[in-house]
């Protein structure tokens, strides 16, 4: 199971946290990571991390949104600074176990960010 939290209404050039928990049985190999969906749009890969602390992010995040991960708590959070209009969405944490490839997705949570 994952939940996530940090959603809300921020205006451009805001800064929002998201932060995404997992619980049950988790392999100690997995990557983690946020992917968002705007209206009408699909559903698009922001950012994710493996258990080395290997990032990789969309180019249109980079430099502005930051991942990292509690590998203790299972926990992974998404920094996400210097905010857009465009970065307006419903944000989903998810969990990739390896090497079974099981793959897991949160609730969402929205984000919003006016001009």
């Amino acid at each position: 199971q994952l939940v996530e939290s940090g959603g809300g209404l921020v205006q451009a050039g805001g800064s929002l946290r998201l932060s995404c928990a997992a619980s049950g049985t988790i392999t100690s190999m997995n990557v983690m990571g946020w992917y968002r969906q705007a209206p009408g749009k699909q559903r698009e890969l922001v950012a994710t991390i493996n258990i080395g602390d290997i990032t990789n992010y969309a180019d249109s995040v980079k430099g502005r949104f930051t991942i990292s991960r509690n590998n203790s708590k299972n926990t992974v959070f998404l920094q996400m600074n210097s905010l857009k209009p465009e970065d307006t969405a419903v944000y989903y944490c998810n969990l990739v176990l390896i090497p079974t490839q099981n793959t897991y997705w949160g609730q969402g949570t929205q984000v919003t960010v006016s001009s």
